[in-house]
């Protein structure tokens, strides 16, 4: 009994093989799990010490704490009549609970990565994000909206120019069609 090769299908249905072609030599060698699992050990960035998980915990617990803080001063209300912090209340103790979780039993943790400069990547979207709702009030949300899109799409993303351009122009377009011609929301706007 003659065997052929596996051979996924595209989305379209089609095979990696083109017919004609002779198929053991066409394809890369499978790997075992096994393999797959040794090749992603040793590609993965090196793990965090003790010291980095602690600091990493005490930042989290710091903002939940500080959210904990100004969610209080908001006014909890009941459950029954709940006033604006009660929501940022519950969510910040959990964060809490999950910092202090951490904090004593994460020490021992050895899946955490070390920080890489890509570590910086979310510091720089919730800047650039702040940045954007700042300048709303001012010039509108165009062109900081397509600014941030850039920024993430092609800076943070690492898409090409040509996807990057189109897409944020497309999300600042769909934006302004459901948000300002659509709905009529009293979002600041240039046009």
């Amino acid at each position: 009994m003659e065997t052929t090769p596996a051979v996924s299908a595209g989305r379209d249905g089609s095979t990696a093989v083109t017919p004609g072609a002779d198929a053991p030599s066409e394809l890369p060698e499978a790997l075992t799990p096994e393999q797959l699992a040794a090749q992603w050990e040793e590609e993965k960035p090196p793990a965090a010490g003790p010291l980095a998980n602690a600091a990493s915990s005490l930042v989290v617990l710091g903002v939940g704490i500080g959210a904990l803080v100004l969610s209080v001063a908001m006014g909890l209300g009941t459950l029954s009549a709940p006033q604006p912090g009660l929501w940022p209340f519950m969510a910040s103790c959990v964060m809490v609970a999950l910092g202090l979780f951490q904090l004593i039993l994460g020490r021992r943790n050895r899946d955490a990565e070390k920080f890489t400069r890509m570590s910086f990547a979310p510091l720089i979207g919730l800047a650039t994000l702040a940045t954007m709702v700042a300048l709303m009030p001012v010039i509108g949300f165009e062109i900081p909206a397509l600014v941030l899109c850039v920024i993430w799409m092609k800076f943070l993303g690492g898409e090409t120019w040509r996807s990057t351009i189109l897409v944020s122009v497309l999300v600042v377009v769909a934006f302004y069609a459901i948000f300002i011609l659509a709905l009529g929301t009293s979002i600041p706007h240039l046009f």
